[in-house]
């Protein structure tokens, strides 16, 4: 059974940081693409930034320069570094592993993400 420990969010003014953690058991976390998702209210999820296994990152255009993904793969951890943060980023952040589109997908719980003054 995989389980997900997802760690990070809160409340931040705009220009602020925040930094995501994740941490999936019952996968071979090396072997398994990593991602972070957001979804904020009345919108369809969406891809924030993903690594692959082999460290091959991807971001989605708003939020280039601004957010940071990277894994360690010795705490079997995934992080995303918020940086700027702006209202438009408040949502529920999730964490996704995936092996390959062919693997099924396994998602994290969710953390809430609010950017307000």
């Amino acid at each position: 059974q995989v389980q997900f420990v997802e760690s990070g969010g809160g409340l931040v003014q705009p220009g602020g940081s925040l930094r995501l953690s994740c941490t999936p058991s019952g996968i071979s976390f090396s072997t398994y693409a990593m991602g972070w998702y957001r979804q904020a209210p009345g919108k369809q999820r969406e891809l924030v930034a993903q690594i692959t296994s082999d460290g091959l990152i991807n971001y989605a255009d708003s939020v280039k320069g601004r957010f940071t993904i990277s894994r360690d793969n010795r705490k079997n951890t995934v992080y995303l570094q918020m940086n700027s943060l702006k209202p438009e980023d408040t949502a529920t952040y999730y964490c996704k592993a995936q092996r390959s589109s062919a693997w099924p997908s396994y998602w994290g719980q969710g953390t809430q993400v609010t950017v307000s003054s």
